[in-house]
């Protein structure tokens, strides 16, 4: 459930808990959709938003030891004006990126660039595979370009602006080429694969293609863990003996059998911490930041564990795969509905008059990101659902509210975010439970203590 991470960027509209590198889980599919469709062009700068908090402009001492010493109730922060500015200038950016999504492809399209990057995409290739093949890497190397000076604003500029980026330019700009590579090679057999459906079935490509996007994200999820997200960062064992055993004991107990547990080194990239329990079968593994081993308690890191094994308990991976699913299907069919009306109405001006065209890509991405805005409400309270859940598995897995509500309210020293943000922000950008919801939360849930049934107590190994 963990992607590399390329650029630091904590936009706190990405977070997951404590959310680190990981981007949110529609975000990741509609990666591995758009692959499948076409190479998504942000693919390094949409990798690694950390969890988000608000940082109160009045001194209190929220370390480890201060906030370990007071077992009581954690109260909700309220946002800084630093947060504030973080966060308004974070909607702003969002909004570009939106804007920015549905312009570049247009621009490819009715200026005629795309028809020409076809042209010389055949003039270098004879095969059709390898007219795909040269088609996205010229595509991509120019919407790379294109989209540059943003990303290096966004994932550079701005983080380190606001302390959030330990990262040098040369590291960063690196981990930008490393993920423009990730999506070419992948675009390539994948694009080819698409296109290949919509050329021998006009009719029922958008099915086929759909069907076709769930292995990919299953693949995805097997090698993202040992191929990609090594390219961006070293991982290796624990160097603290003692808490990873306690890791393994708290796996062991949640029905985690054979994980590994590794510690990657994120200090050299930014402040931020993370942790996460990710890949199946045989790439199964505990992962933690060094960022969050030296800066969270022991009790801290195992509350932040409990949640992301209560993902992987739950099976939220899998639930996420058929609600993905039918989402995919849905924006493939309304984009089926929709490209054929709009070639015949643009084609002198888009130079290509089929949808089997490659040329057509641009066409596909710009009506995916139009679809993925209009769905993206219907994915983010599905997944508010399922990071609530995987709060009270936590919870229960542990029954150390203070724990895992200190552990959110330090993450807020670490990273910046507006803790009740409003209505809009909720429904279109709230991946997860706002965080004054998580820590309320947190703080007063406790069945264990009333004699209730826990919700997920039969899946608990050892349980008391």
């Amino acid at each position: 459930m963990e992607t590399s991470r390329a650029v630091t960027n904590t936009d706190s509209s990405d977070l997951p808990f404590p959310s680190g590198s990981r981007p949110p889980i529609w975000r990741l599919l509609v990666v591995l959709v758009a692959l499948v469709l076409v190479p998504a062009p942000s693919y390094a700068a949409s990798q690694g938003q950390p969890m988000s908090g608000a940082v109160s402009e009045t001194p209190v001492d929220h370390t480890p030891d201060a906030v370990t010493r007071a077992r009581g109730p954690v109260a909700v922060p309220e946002a800084s004006e630093k947060t504030l500015r973080y966060y308004r200038s974070g909607n702003v950016l969002w909004l570009i990126n939106r804007a920015w999504a549905l312009l570049i492809p247009a621009l490819f399209l009715f200026t005629g660039v795309s028809a020409r990057i076809r042209d010389v995409a055949q003039g270098i290739g004879r095969k059709w595979f390898f007219v795909i093949a040269a088609y996205v890497i010229i595509y991509f190397a120019v919407n790379y370009l294109l989209t540059l000076p943003l990303n290096y604003y966004q994932g550079f500029l701005r983080e380190h602006e606001y302390g959030l980026s330990n990262q040098s330019f040369w590291r960063w700009f690196g981990d930008s080429l490393k993920s423009l590579m990730v999506t070419v090679v992948g675009g390539m057999l994948l694009v080819w694969i698409s296109y290949l459906l919509i050329k021998k079935s006009p009719r029922r490509w958008w099915l086929y293609t759909g069907i076709a996007a769930v292995p990919v994200m299953m693949l995805f999820m097997l090698v993202q863990p040992i191929w990609i997200a090594p390219l961006f960062n070293e991982f290796g064992p624990m160097q603290d003996k003692a808490l990873e055993a306690k890791i393994l004991q708290l796996a062991d107990r949640a029905g985690i059998d054979g994980g590994r547990v590794f510690e990657v080194n994120k200090s050299e990239d930014t402040e931020a911490v993370n942790a996460y329990v990710g890949g199946f079968l045989n790439t199964k593994r505990i992962v933690l930041w060094d960022t969050l081993v030296k800066k969270l308690d022991r009790d801290q890191v195992l509350a932040v564990m409990a949640h992301e094994m209560g993902h992987y308990v739950r099976g939220d991976i899998w639930k996420l795969i058929v609600l993905f699913s039918g989402l995919i299907l849905v924006a493939l069919y309304a984009i089926y509905r929709v490209m054929p009306a709009l070639i015949r109405q643009f084609h002198s001006r888009f130079g290509f008059d089929e949808p089997a065209d490659i040329a057509s890509l641009p066409l596909i991405l710009l009506l995916l990101s139009a679809s993925a805005l209009v769905l993206a409400p219907v994915a983010m309270a599905y997944t508010r659902h399922i990071e609530h859940e995987a709060d009270r598995f936590g919870l229960e897995l542990t029954r150390d509210n203070h724990a895992m509500a200190s552990a959110l309210l330090f993450l807020q020293q670490e990273n910046l975010a507006n803790p009740d943000p409003g209505p809009l922000y909720r429904l279109w950008r709230s991946w997860h439970p706002v965080l004054a919801d998580r820590i309320r939360f947190a703080n007063t849930y406790r069945p264990w203590e009333t004699g209730e049934t826990l919700e997920y107590g039969a899946l608990f190994h050892q349980a008391e």
